[in-house]
């Protein structure tokens, strides 16, 4: 069955064959804003950083909402820049099983611990649900008692809002928290 989705965790890639494993969260104590996406996809899976697929306007957008080009820098240093501005990544999923990158072809998957999200990041006043899949999760991630938001996806499968509109978004929501 399509975009099945259980809380408990109790099968992990070592003992499951065919589950994918996500990233971890880019979480921390100044955390005031977290991106949550739905699972990684092939190209982020094989670099082991969120948002790698080239055409993805993740970093894009906040390079235009921090006037700095993230892209031109190692990936390790964005993720500095990430923590000085507030803004954490995550994921909804934990493990999933799918062929490609596409949401739709999402099966099985299992729920990252979203209720401990306030323990991570103790000041965090919001989550961005990038994308429907990820909007998915809004009934989880509204008890944590934090404003929630969907985005549009930056995804290049998401190619019915431009860059300009998907830049408007994500700028009011990263404005009201402060990270713009």
């Amino acid at each position: 069955m399509k975009n099945t989705a259980t809380i408990a965790a109790a099968a992990t890639p070592a003992d499951t064959p065919g589950l994918l494993q996500g990233l971890p969260p880019v979480i921390g104590p100044r955390t005031r804003l977290v991106v949550l996406g739905s699972f990684p996809g092939v190209a982020s899976l094989q670099a082991g950083q969120y948002y790698a697929h080239p055409r993805n306007h993740f970093w894009p957008i906040l390079s235009a909402l921090w006037n700095e080009d993230l892209r031109a820098l190692p990936y390790v240093e964005r993720i500095d820049r990430l923590r000085e501005h507030g803004l954490g990544l995550w994921d909804v999923y934990a493990h999933c099983r799918r062929e490609g990158s596409l949401d739709s072809a999402i099966e099985d998957a299992q729920y990252n611990d979203l209720a401990g999200l306030k323990h991570l990041a103790p000041g965090l006043q919001g989550i961005a649900h990038n994308g429907g899949e990820s909007a998915r999760a809004m009934r989880f991630t509204a008890t944590l008692g934090v404003t929630v938001t969907r985005l549009p996806s930056t995804s290049p499968a998401n190619a019915s809002w431009s860059f300009e509109r998907k830049l408007a978004a994500w700028r009011a929501a990263f404005e009201a928290h402060g990270i713009a």
